[in-house]
């Protein structure tokens, strides 16, 4: 097989070469779009799932669909420990200074710039350049307080927007990561973009814990946005995903070769990714077979290891590391009582450990008193790297 063909493509938000099973997602956010355009504003769209099933890719479909109406599209990834008020600014910033400047525009766009300013400097955002004629907004976006000020000031790039006659959408991956401070302004900013009916929209991404995040924040969180739950393909979907961009260049699998990567995948779009991007370099010719696949496990999981489950434990403290090898040998679902037993502590003297687990993204609690892994399969892979 040509490995300069394959059409299989692993990577971090790396477009599958088929995007199956989100149709009915891809629907909700078009239908979104186009009533923004009418503009009515609808409820933002922030799914949420597990590490490895394509929510980034998800993000980025839906960038283009609003980019392909005309829109400004403010894409921000969330770091663990980042500027996310100081990246909005900066990204606010270039949208609006791409809004039309024409007669009916002008005036609300440089009031705009000029709340966006008075925002950045009471932000202490540094680096950020306005033109030498854009002054402060004095008494708008400079309270201090952060509610109140992003409110102000995504109110007024709205109203720039809808003179412009175009739409603003914010599309934050890894939304999770905001602190509890900046999540709560940016859920009561959008509050008020709904209220007033301003041509801003929110598309978002982030890990299970998501939903719970924004409620804490805000209690009328579920009202502005849906949660949609992402995950695992069904087995159907996930033949396809596997399938057909092979069977676009005139390749095929035999239904046990796809009937055994659908089970070592388990569905999950990043593992399918690998797997077939792995056995389509080492098979020798089309159709390929249940010994192909089978001839890439041990690479394929190699690999695996290295890369994303290893950049993921690497970051981790030697007692985080061993909460998460003691999960693995909890029966499912794990109830963090157990996890302490099988640690020998108490389970408050594992709370703060518990919590930042949970701040970075390793594990999460799909309901009271449980714990579960952010990652597929880590429980496998903590199997492996860490014998008792």
């Amino acid at each position: 097989m040509d490995p300069v063909e394959n059409p299989y493509q692993p990577g971090a938000g790396s477009p599958p070469p088929a995007l199956t099973g989100r149709d009915e997602l891809i629907a909700e956010v078009d239908v979104l779009l186009a009533r923004l355009t009418r503009g009515v504003t609808s409820r933002g769209v922030i799914p949420t799932g597990l590490r490895g099933v394509g929510k980034t890719v998800l993000l980025n479909r839906f960038r283009d669909m609003a980019e392909a109406k005309d829109f400004s599209v403010l894409f921000i990834e969330a770091t663990e420990g980042g500027r996310f008020s100081e990246d909005l600014v900066h990204e606010l910033r270039s949208a609006l200074y791409r809004l039309s400047s024409g007669d009916a525009a002008a005036n609300a766009v440089n009031r705009a710039l000029r709340v966006l300013k008075s925002f950045s400097v009471t932000l202490g955002a540094e680096g950020l350049r306005f033109g030498l004629d854009i002054d402060p907004e004095r008494g708008i976006a400079d309270s201090g307080d952060l509610d109140r000020d992003l409110a102000d000031m995504l109110e007024h790039v709205g109203r720039a927007a809808q003179a412009a006659s175009t739409s603003i959408v914010i599309a934050i991956d890894e939304i999770q990561y905001l602190d509890e401070r900046e999540f709560g302004a940016l859920i009561m900013a959008m509050h008020r973009i709904s209220q007033r009916q301003l041509p801003v929209a929110l598309l978002a991404t982030g890990l299970p814990q998501v939903a719970g995040l924004a409620g804490a924040a805000k209690s009328y969180a579920e009202r502005l946005f849906t949660f949609p739950r992402i995950g695992a393909l069904g087995a159907e979907d996930a033949r396809v995903a596997i399938a057909e961009p092979a069977a676009r260049l005139g390749v095929s699998f035999d239904e046990d070769a796809l009937g055994d990567l659908v089970t070592v995948t388990q569905g999950y779009p990043y593992f399918i990714q690998e797997w077939t991007y792995r056995v389509w370099n080492a098979a020798p010719a089309s159709p390929i077979t249940r010994a192909d696949v089978a001839g890439i496990h041990e690479l394929t999981i190699q690999r695996l290891d290295e890369s994303f489950f290893r950049v993921r434990f690497d970051r981790l403290t030697d007692l985080e590391k061993n909460y998460l090898r003691a999960m693995a040998d909890c029966e499912s679902p794990v109830r963090s009582s157990a996890v302490a037993r099988q640690m020998d502590r108490t389970t408050s003297s594992l709370g703060p450990t518990r919590d930042d687990l949970i701040k970075k993204g390793m594990i999460y609690s799909p309901r009271f008193g449980e714990v579960a892994y952010t990652v597929p399969l880590f429980g496998d892979f903590m199997l492996r790297a860490m014998t008792r």
